[in-house]
């Protein structure tokens, strides 16, 4: 025995089985197939890593953001060098001639941005082959005093020379602007992450740049301002040579304009290599 079954579409007409969903007799997509085909051609990615974009349409691919990183970590070192050289007070060393006082010790001198300190050496400690009196690193008795630039606004006196305040204020300066920059450049950098827009990229390459060229300036500054507070005064012949925390500034600001000129390239809408030598099809 034979059972007929009735459909009603969505007018409430009654219609035989094989008429709903379709079409002058040839079957067509039931209702909510296309929704269900673009719902599952959307999770074609699925169990993958999908491109994220922002509400501009503007995003980051991964390889752009591995880019970016890497970047900001060669900024990263030139922010940790400049922090470290600028904290530390050993810029320049300052030595008389070990036998000056004619005594079994010897005064020696380190100083920095913000202090200065005097060290006294056991004169059999040092190197027997060196004519002044040091290095810094031997052990001694050491004696720091902040300088009063900051305060009071008054000249340290050292060896009966006296510092030129207004260029090491200049070259202290010149470090802060360039930390400035450098916490400027980092918040540039992770709003780019974090929204995903290349466009501040642009204006942490400046930042980074700009500050790696002040810090290099600082450097300029206050070798001038230790050959100024060498000619202050010629009774106590005096050697000088910069120091490690030099050395790490000088590090600092070649890799900070470096970094600075990596998130300008990134930033450009085409890559200049790409530019100049483009890519050929193998047939051409």
């Amino acid at each position: 025995m034979w059972s007929t079954f009735f459909v009603t579409d969505e007018e409430g007409r009654t219609v035989a089985p094989g008429a709903a969903g379709t079409v002058g007799g040839v079957a067509g997509p039931a209702p909510g197939a296309g929704g269900l085909a673009s719902l599952m051609g959307g999770r074609g990615t699925f169990g993958g890593k999908r491109r994220r974009t922002t509400s501009a349409g503007h995003g980051l691919s991964e390889a752009q953001e591995g880019k970016i990183k890497l970047a900001f970590f060669v900024a990263i070192v030139g922010v940790v060098l400049t922090v470290l050289g600028v904290g530390t007070e050993f810029w320049v060393e300052l030595s008389p001639s070990k036998s000056f006082y004619n005594n079994q010790t010897c005064l020696t001198a380190h100083m920095g941005l913000w202090k200065g300190c005097t060290k006294t050496l056991w004169v059999a400690d040092i190197d027997p082959e060196r004519e002044s009196c040091g290095p810094a690193e031997l052990p001694g008795e050491s004696n720091c005093t902040y300088f009063k630039f900051f305060t009071t606004g008054e000249n340290t006196v050292m060896f009966q020379k006296t510092t030129q305040k207004n260029l090491n204020v200049a070259a202290a300066m010149l470090s802060l602007f360039s930390l400035f920059l450098m916490v400027m450049g980092t918040i540039c950098i992770s709003m780019a992450l974090s929204k995903e827009i290349l466009f501040f990229l642009k204006p942490a390459s400046i930042c980074f740049i700009l500050s790696g060229v002040l810090v290099l300036l600082a450097i300029v500054v206050f070798h001038q301002s230790i050959l100024a507070f060498l000619a202050s005064d010629h009774t106590v012949p005096l050697h000088h040579e910069l120091s490690w925390s030099v050395s790490c500034i000088g590090c600092a600001g070649a890799i900070l304009i470096v970094g600075g000129v990596f998130f300008l390239l990134l930033a450009l809408p085409c890559s200049p290599w790409q530019r100049c030598f483009p890519h050929k099809d193998s047939g051409s």
